[in-house]
């Protein structure tokens, strides 16, 4: 391959090649070890092999560029010089880390092989220069272990056995308590698997083990694991990840070594307090894999001050550097620290709530990047429920773990995550149980309700990976037993799988059955934080291409029912974007006339059945205009065909047959059924629908009418401000909307004129169809309003049906033919497209032409801020989606200044 820029970039001695706005270069790790560097934070030194490699690798059959191993020479030069050791000394060795590192967080998801550059030679050098041999030949065990599990393949498992044979031979439970004899014994059996395994002797050449490891840490970047959470969290176009090799700090020299992990506020709650744990005599991944239990941090502040105290100095730096709150990995070696990496940590929704108020109040951050620091997900896992206290209490918990994760889960437990993605496809709840979580669980993490470990502690796996998925959890829940595959006991008590339980990842407790679950209930924080969201967007002011300036981003709900548009309101809705009134037509007292009506063979007829649910229609406005307080009500008529109400039994069909009766027509029941069948459609999507009814039947839309327009007058005349809008659905030529709108006014004038009182109502239109969109301006003439039905407008755009799309849209991702769903997320290119043309050509007749958006993609943080760019007025969506619509929209205006 040809020679390529720079590759390789060193750190160490206070001054580095690289820095913290290098992310797309160093990866996160990388780029963060570089600044720490550079502002004189203790770091052990190193060197960053940038992603760009990563990129090359997988682009040339995973062969590197021709400079990269003069390069990684050249650099881990500059390691021996800076840390005083030569790599694969006999007498006194440098050890390095081999860890990965993308510019996007990815805790746990690749690979990392540490104590790198032992062998048979110089464990011995190294046992006589530290004079603690038990340390010496530990780190051997724990290399080989690694480097065969990571960069050879040798199943964990295998390793983990031999080591719990020679525990139980001995007698002993705890790595920590085997002798340097026993390690001896633990390596000599790793080395002969390693060769059963391998064919092969276990390598000794420090250069070989090192490219070793940098393979395959490029080569975790494919992992399957790696993957499915770059799928999850929706991380696209990284070059891929970086590769640092550091000079090895050990806190497994003894009982004036440790190592830990802590945050520089509390990442469960967002509370300004140092939070952490570390242990004594371990090295890093026994903190984070979970198998012993770490102590809190304020302990290492009575046993070790002076360390506590510089980590407490490091952490306001760090905090007040990067302005955001800090997940940090430390090694203290007897008796000195050193810092091992920081990111901005990971956090629960209501963490990101109150760290992102608390850090404007302290000045350290202003209120638009308050408003970034926190995601739409963070404030859907507030939404979440919590647990039912009064239930709880009577239960009783069977035991308590630590609250590593905090909300409420409940579900079925099953012991492997392959199981849980299993039933969860069935359609069942399922509560994931483990001894503790690896980074292979994550598919089934992903869909269980809550995560319960009987090991680990609050920054073990499962801790950081469900506080970054919104999931509850509660970790080393250490009296849960396991017995058998399908089976654990708790305190004596025996739990299958299958059997339900719930747990409380806020105070940590378990309780062996199903408890309700309550809505979560807002905080102060969450209300301050929506205010300013609310102040964002309201404040925005946009100039559009065409049109007149845009001020504010609203933000409305789509709701069908009165008590849809009290949840709405509640949740911070500026008005209705979308009522269904199809909905109101499945209410049982309205159906059976309804389908009298659609089985009716004259106007009259049809006309004396609408009459009927005329004043329930009208009573499902008035409830919504109320419950609304003035704000915006867009109506959109009957939009599904009519075989859709049709009765699906003959019980329902002799119902009918009654209600004809009772209006004097008679018609056997063999009659009534070929009629409702004839009204059956081979492309329903296609048929007669929406406008089209009201073309053939227009009594519908004027009855829909009436009812708006009697119910907006009721409101008025008790005094009661109401703001109504009629959407016509489904149009897809300007003379559709010219002559349902004409019929409309007609049945608005002469209910003002019996009433006394003007209704001030509104009508608009739906654009759903291609050939609406690309007719705006002249459509445009005849409404007062645009919405765009995306879900509708996606289907025939694209010609996929979103109820069968997912047959084969999956292929279209892993292919990268599409990047996503478009039915989530709206497609900017084609569907996009049509909307900004559709906005424009509206806009060149009507400068101050009003538009939003009502389809399912009105929720999606992506699509609002698309919806921002392209000059619609406000976005609609479910009303339990509002909140973070409410921020994504606050987030697109800050974004797109």
């Amino acid at each position: 391959m040809a020679k390529t820029a720079k590759l390789v970039y060193f750190f160490g001695n206070g001054k580095s090649e690289g820095n913290a706005n290098m992310r797309s270069e160093l990866g996160g790790k990388g780029a963060n070890l570089a600044e720490m560097t550079n502002i004189g934070i203790p770091v052990p030194p190193g060197f960053t092999i940038s992603t760009e490699v990563c990129k090359l690798f997988y682009e040339n059959d995973k062969q590197y560029p021709s400079q990269l191993k003069s390069e990684v020479a050249e650099n881990l030069c500059k390691l021996e010089k800076a840390f005083g050791k030569k790599f694969g000394d006999e007498k006194d060795p440098l050890l390095v880390s081999v860890r990965s590192g993308a510019a996007a967080s990815m805790p746990g998801m690749m690979d990392t092989i540490l104590n790198l550059g032992l062998n048979d030679k110089s464990v011995e050098g190294l046992a006589k220069k530290t004079e603690n041999p038990r340390f010496a030949w530990d780190a051997y065990r724990r290399f080989i272990q690694m480097f065969g599990n990571v960069a050879m393949g040798i199943d964990h498992d295998k390793f983990e056995h031999i080591i719990d044979e020679v525990k139980s031979h001995k007698g002993k439970k705890l790595d920590t308590e085997l002798d340097t004899s026993e390690i001896q014994q633990i390596v000599a059996k790793y080395k002969a698997l390693y060769k059963k395994e391998k064919k092969s002797d276990f390598p000794q050449d420090p250069i070989e083990q090192m490219w070793y490891a940098i393979d395959a840490v490029f080569g975790s970047w494919m992992n399957a694991r790696a993957i499915k959470y770059r799928e999850l969290n929706n991380i696209k176009y990284l070059k891929g990840t970086a590769v640092t090799v550091m000079a090895m700090v050990f806190g497994n020299m003894g009982e004036d070594s440790c190592t830990g992990v802590c945050f520089s506020r509390n990442a469960a709650t967002g509370e300004n307090k140092f939070y952490g744990e570390y242990l004594v005599n371990a090295q890093g991944e026994d903190v984070v894999a979970g198998i012993r239990t770490p102590d809190e941090i304020d302990v290492l502040a009575k046993k070790n001050p002076h360390i506590y105290k510089e980590l407490l100095e490091i952490r306001d730096r760090l905090e007040k550097h990067y302005h955001d709150m800090q997940d940090m990995e430390f090694t203290v070696q007897q008796g000195k620290l050193f810092l091992l990496q920081c990111r901005n940590g990971k956090r629960t929704g209501a963490a990101a709530v109150k760290m992102a108020v608390d850090m404007v109040t302290e000045k350290l951050i202003d209120k638009e990047t308050a408003v970034m620091r926190v995601e739409p997900g963070h404030l859907d896992q507030l939404l979440h429920p919590g647990i039912d206290a009064k239930a709880a209490k009577l239960s009783g918990a069977i035991t308590k773990g630590l609250n590593a994760s905090p909300g409420a889960g409940c579900g079925q437990i099953v012991f492997t995550a392959e199981d849980a993605e299993a039933w969860a496809k069935e359609g069942k709840k399922v509560l994931l149980v483990r001894k503790e979580t690896s980074p292979d669980d994550i598919a089934g993490m992903n869909v269980s309700q809550g995560i319960l470990t009987a090991t680990g502690g609050r920054t073990s796996h499962a801790a950081v990976v469900c506080r970054g998925m919104g999931k509850p959890c509660v970790s080393g829940a250490e009296e849960i037993k396991f017995t058998s595959a399908k089976e654990i006991s708790v305190n004596g008590k025996t739990y299958k799988e299958g059997d339900w339980m719930t747990i409380d990842g806020t105070t940590g407790e378990v309780y062996g059955e199903k408890i309700p679950l309550v809505e979560a209930v807002s905080s102060k924080e969450l209300n301050t934080f929506m205010a300013w969201c609310d102040e964002i967007r309201n404040k925005s002011v946009r100039t559009p291409k065409v049109g007149n300036k845009i001020k504010g981003f609203g933000v409305r709900a789509n709701g069908d029912q009165p008590i849809d548009a009290k949840n709405a309101f509640k949740f911070g809705a500026e008005g209705i974007g979308l009522c269904r009134t199809e909905h109101m037509f499945f209410d049982p007292e309205k159906l059976v006339y309804f389908q009298a009506m659609i089985s009716a063979d004259s106007t009259e007829m049809r006309e004396k059945a609408l009459k009927k649910i005329l004043p329930l229609q009208k009573k499902d406005f008035t409830g919504i205009f109320k419950a609304m307080k003035g704000n915006p009500v867009i109506i959109r008529f009957l939009d599904p065909p009519l075989h859709e109400f049709i009765p699906h039994d003959e019980e329902g069909t002799k119902k009918v047959q009654s209600v004809l009766k009772d209006e004097g027509i008679e018609i056997d029941l063999k009659t009534l059924e070929m009629k409702f069948n004839g009204l059956k459609e081979f492309n329903p999507m296609l048929g007669h629908r929406g406008c089209r009814l009201a073309i053939t039947y227009p009594e519908i839309y004027k009855m829909q009418t009436e009812a708006v327009a009697l119910a907006a007058i009721e409101c008025i005349k008790k005094g009661e401000k109401v703001l109504p809008y009629i959407m016509i659905p489904i149009v897809c030529d300007p003379k559709e909307l010219s002559v349902i709108r004409a019929e409309c006014e007609k049945v608005i004038a002469e209910v003002e004129k019996k009433k006394g009182e003007k209704a001030n109502i509104e009508i608009g239109t739906m654009i759903e169809v291609p050939r609406a969109a690309l007719l705006a301006d002249e459509i445009a003439k005849h409404a007062d309003f645009f919405s765009f039905g995306t879900n509708d407008l996606t289907q025939m755009t694209f010609a996929f049906s979103r109820d069968d799309a997912g047959k084969f849209l999956e292929s279209y991702y892993k292919r990268d033919i599409l990047p996503s769903d478009p039915f989530k997320t709206l497609d900017e290119n084609g569907v996009g497209k049509l909307l900004q043309y559709a906005v424009e050509k509206a806009r060149s007749v009507k400068p101050n032409f009003h538009c939003g958006i009502c389809g399912e993609h009105g929720g999606d943080p992506e699509t609002i801020d698309f919806c921002y760019r392209a000059g619609l007025n406000y976005v609609s969506c479910s009303p339990f989606r509002v909140p973070i619509a409410r921020l994504a929209a606050a987030q697109a205006v800050v974004r797109n200044k």
